[in-house]
């Protein structure tokens, strides 16, 4: 017998066990001699109509009469392995990863969460759970948009607002995480949203957009083609809106003619989650579900996520819409993925099916996250070396709405990891015990009114016991008897969707009611304040107080009880939770207006005012329910820092003590006041694990920051055009022709570099290759990273093209005095500029080219040199 005859018989074996079942017959598809194709194509020749439609759908069910398991396909990793039930490596937000402007730590970035998910796969098998969603081996990431609006509440998701940038961040992304085996992915990336897709998130499902095939090919499909044609991404996610009045998942142009014809794509597509019911329930294009899934399957749209519109095939394929042979190449795409995952070969032949779990969080996956964020973070202003703080000041305020909130540091689409720290924990590590850390929170993100907590724990008791009596169910309507039942001290919980909840019970699709007795401890009153994802009521004496049971994401309501000392009241909260993340707390207080005054004299004696505000993820994101002023449905509505924040600000500054702004965002913000007048700003973003740790290693000196804008920072809301406008014109660094607050690109250190010696020739001839080098010297007092930029610059009117256009970057170490020769080779692709008609065009005749630490005419930029030629292009 041969090696390859006996692994088949043992991958028979391994079939039968892991999938309990008898195999009395095998099949040419289990045979590892055969190429992936002839299994592919034998697999398919087995199954029923029905059972090939049940294959394109997300969830896919097992097949028990050919030993095929159950496979969820739906899984993100946008920066770190997200929604699993296990505990992972949270990496900075993707938009403060691409602030980094470093394409090999995004590399290593993906490449280790494609090892924590392999070892969370390998789990899912041992366990018979890859049925489940959040624990496949295909993740719906990169988000390759271009950000082109700062209002999009999704654009933290993104790596900015430059085709060049996303295109370069997103293929080492693809190439991390797909690995490099020649036969085996290590695991399946997705490159979404395809195509022409960023906001406003409340017009999403019905929004047609229009585009030029000049902006078209420019601007929204130059990252899509790097990843479909140079990183042979696996999978494609179609995006809600339609495009040019057909629904992106079957639209003409972008399916059929772009992806599939022009680029040669061969892997597979899913549609965004209940995109295919969009089809006649929103864009009411076509009538129902039976050929809005025919449509798309034909224009090559091979899953259906989220509902289960793709089973009316069946009837679509009996009714002559549809023929069974299209159904066959989509199914064949989608078993191909999986075979191309080892999924149906022994764990012997697939290196990365024998991943172990000790690379979940391992200190390597760990130390990175930390030298991501601290390679992330901006340093937008420092005005008479405000920064470094000294690690010798006696006493330092933190104040904020971000400084220890752990939701705003881990970003959206996240994991859980087993330990983070706030920017409040990371000074105080770093400064220990001979500082004196005080921290108020002092406001919310949009008011000065504050409810003071008090603790009344001992307050509450349930059949003799403190605390409250919680009942957990399987469902989301209380229904039945509860599944489990325990004491809590208090309601304060928080779970990550996927996450365990208690015995059997998974964070999503669940409910819960939480009883007890509340004693009051003298007359007067009390504020009782719930906040919870999805929805809850709460009643006090069997009366209904406050109803949030339809949906109440990402709020709080309050309730202020007047109080008889002595009296017992009955309190009980009714909780349930559908898809995403849960929360659920029940605060005590009263409502207080912070005297911002009165905070000053208390802290007249501090050295240093840090304050930690911005956005959260808690006001922008996908598709929220959330309306405070300047923020609606996911989405913001102004980009100026909520006026409060301005406020207290200003109150800090009087005090005549050194004042530094900490802002935590994923999209830009306009802090017009803030810029002239406080001392010293950093952008944080969302930081991920290690945000604290990352933001006191720049305050206090012990890294020098080196991260770069990847949007524009406008000034105000009248730089913006209308919102649902995809039009290019005046918008982004490459168009906007006004003067930001902080361009695309920018960013200070705590040195000082010197860029001389550029070398290129003043000629050269089309369709050839240039070099390009530079010498760059750290002529500051520390060491240093850079970050070179190359620009290239239209000079012919007559041709329209962007006014700028990054086309390399290298981020560089260089100590106190060492200097470096860099090179950038630029291809006839980088000299190029896409026609009225959307092909590519080398230029001719004269264009510039510009080198340093930021793009041309940044005004805010002092310490780097930008030094440019004229280069002429002859035919």
């Amino acid at each position: 017998m041969g090696p390859k005859k006996f692994t088949y018989i043992i991958t028979l074996i391994i079939t039968s066990y892991c999938y309990g079942q008898a195999k009395t017959e095998s099949f040419p598809f289990q045979n590892p001699e055969l190429t992936f194709e002839e299994r592919v194509n034998d697999l398919v020749k087995h199954l029923t109509l029905e059972e090939k439609v049940s294959q394109m759908l997300n969830s896919s069910p097992a097949i028990s009469r050919l030993g095929i398991p159950a496979y969820d396909w739906w899984n993100e990793t946008l920066h770190g392995v997200a929604r699993t039930p296990f505990k992972t490596t949270v990496y900075p937000q993707a938009i403060a990863m691409a602030a980094t402007f470093d394409k090999n730590s995004l590399y290593k970035m993906a490449d280790y969460s494609a090892l924590e998910g392999r070892a969370i796969y390998n789990k899912a098998v041992k366990l018979n759970r890859t049925n489940e969603r959040y624990m496949g081996l295909t993740y719906w990431t990169p988000n390759i948009n271009i950000f082109r609006d700062p209002r999009w509440g999704r654009g933290q998701e993104t790596y900015g607002e430059d085709p060049y940038l996303t295109s370069i961040l997103g293929d080492s992304f693809v190439k991390g995480l797909q690995g490099d085996d020649p036969k085996y992915l290590k695991a399946a990336a997705c490159a979404k949203h395809y195509a022409v897709h960023s906001g406003p998130e409340s017009l999403r499902h019905t929004f047609d957009v229009d585009v030029t095939p000049y902006e078209l090919w420019d601007t929204y499909l130059p990252a899509f083609k790097k990843l479909v044609t140079g990183s042979k991404v696996a999978g494609v996610m179609c995006a809600y809106n339609a495009f040019r009045t057909q629904p992106c998942c079957a639209s003409d142009i972008l399916m059929t003619d772009i992806l599939r014809n022009q680029w040669k794509f061969d892997g597979y597509v899913t549609s965004d989650c209940w995109a295919i019911d969009d089809f006649f329930k929103n864009h009411k294009t076509h009538p129902d579900a039976e050929s809005a899934s025919a449509d798309a399957v034909f224009h090559g749209t091979d899953i259906d996520c989220g509902t289960d519109a793709y089973k009316a095939l069946v009837q679509a394929v009996k009714n002559g819409k549809i023929s069974e042979n299209q159904i066959d190449i989509s199914v064949k795409r989608l078993f191909m993925i999986r075979f191309r995952l080892g999924m149906f070969d022994p764990v012997s032949m697939v290196q990365y099916a024998q991943t172990p779990d000790s690379v979940l969080e391992s200190t390597e996956h760990s130390n990175h996250a930390l030298k991501m964020a601290r390679q992330s973070m901006v340093l937008l202003k420092n005005e008479k070396n405000t920064l470094p703080l000294s690690k010798k000041l006696k006493k330092i305020v933190v104040l904020g709405p971000n400084a220890d909130n752990s939701i705003s540091i881990l970003g959206n689409y996240n994991g859980t990891p087993s330990k983070l720290t706030t920017v409040l924990q990371g000074i105080k590590e770093k400064l220990g015990k001979n500082t004196e850390v005080v921290y108020e929170k002092a406001i919310n993100f949009t008011n000065d009114t504050l409810l003071i907590y008090k603790d009344l724990k001992n307050q509450y008791s349930f059949e003799g016991k403190q605390g409250f009596k919680a009942q957990y169910y399987d469902n989301i309507n209380l229904s039945g008897n509860p599944a489990a039942v325990r004491t809590e001290s208090e309601i304060n919980n928080f779970w990550q969707e996927g996450e365990t909840v208690l015995n059997n019970i998974k964070a999503n699709h669940f409910s819960a009611r939480y009883t007890t007795h509340f004693k009051a401890d003298q007359d007067g009153s009390i504020t009782f304040e719930i906040n919870a994802d999805d929805g809850y009521r709460f009643l006090i004496d069997e009366k209904e107080v406050i109803n949030a049971w339809e949906r109440n994401r990402w709020g709080e309501k309050t309730f202020k009880l007047i109080t008889k000392k002595n009296t017992v009241y009955n309190l009980v909260l009714e909780y349930w939770q559908g898809e995403g993340k849960a929360n659920v707390a029940l605060n005590t207080g009263n409502f207080e207006k912070t005297d911002f005054t009165k905070l000053g004299d208390r802290n007249k004696d501090t050295d240093a005012f840090i304050y930690v505000g911005g956005i959260s993820p808690q006001l922008e994101g996908e598709e929220m329910p959330v309306n405070f002023p300047g923020f609606s449905g996911g989405d913001r509505t102004s980009i100026l820092l909520p006026e409060v924040q301005t406020q207290l600000m200003k109150a800090l500054k009087s005090s005549g003590k050194p004042v530094v702004f900490v802002m935590m965002t994923g999209s830009a913000i306009a802090i017009p006041w803030e810029s002239e007048n406080i001392p010293a700003i950093l952008n944080a973003w969302y930081g991920g694990q290690a945000t604290g740790t990352a933001v006191a290693d720049i305050l206090f000196g012990d890294y020098n920051p080196a991260g770069r804008l990847p949007v524009t920072f406008y000034k105000s809301d009248s730089d913006l055009s209308p919102f649902v406008d995809y039009n290019m014109d005046n918008k982004t660094y490459r168009y906007f022709k006004g003067s930001p607050l902080y361009g695309f690109g920018y960013g200070l250190s705590y040195t000082s570099f010197k860029y001389d010696q550029l070398n290129i020739p003043s000629k050269i001839k089309k369709n050839k290759n240039v070099s390009v080098s530079v010498r760059i010297t750290n002529t500051g007092k520390t060491e240093g990273q850079e970050v070179a930029q190359l620009y290239v610059l239209n000079q012919n009117s007559a041709v329209k093209a962007p006014i700028k256009t990054l086309k390399g970057f290298e981020r560089l170490n260089l100590k106190q005095g060492e200097s470096k020769t860099i090179t950038f080779n630029l291809s006839p692709e980088d000299l190029s500029y896409v026609t009225a008609e959307g092909n590519l065009k080398q230029y001719e005749g004269k264009v510039k080219l510009t080198v340093g630490g930021s793009q041309p005419d940044e005004k805010n930029e002092i310490k780097s040199n930008i030094i440019s030629k004229i280069i002429q292009i002859e035919k």
